[in-house]
């Protein structure tokens, strides 16, 4: 199992646990609401961390495979460059 499978269970596990709980916690329906808002509230601003990560990181990865595929291209096109110089050299 990969570890964002995990991360995403595990998350669904803690949200799942928070709302059963709150439910089922002897309190009135107006404190029951308000903790729910909270709650809610904190994995708004969770999602939000996470999904800034999840962006930055997509950055980064794109930024090094353009690069790497420009000094590929770079590689290419000197080898290219290389064998036509031997091939007609040879003439």
């Amino acid at each position: 199992m990969s570890k964002g499978k995990f991360a995403l269970g595990a998350f669904i596990g803690a949200v799942a646990g928070v709302i059963a709980g709150v439910l089922t916690a002897p309190k009135s329906g107006k404190e029951t609401r308000a903790d729910l808002k909270d709650r809610a509230e904190e994995l708004k601003k969770e999602g939000a961390r996470r999904g800034e990560d999840v962006r930055t990181r997509s950055e980064e990865f794109v930024s090094d495979a353009k690069g790497k595929a420009e000094e590929y291209k770079e590689r290419g096109e000197r080898a290219i460059d290389g064998a036509k110089k031997g091939f007609f050299d040879k003439k």
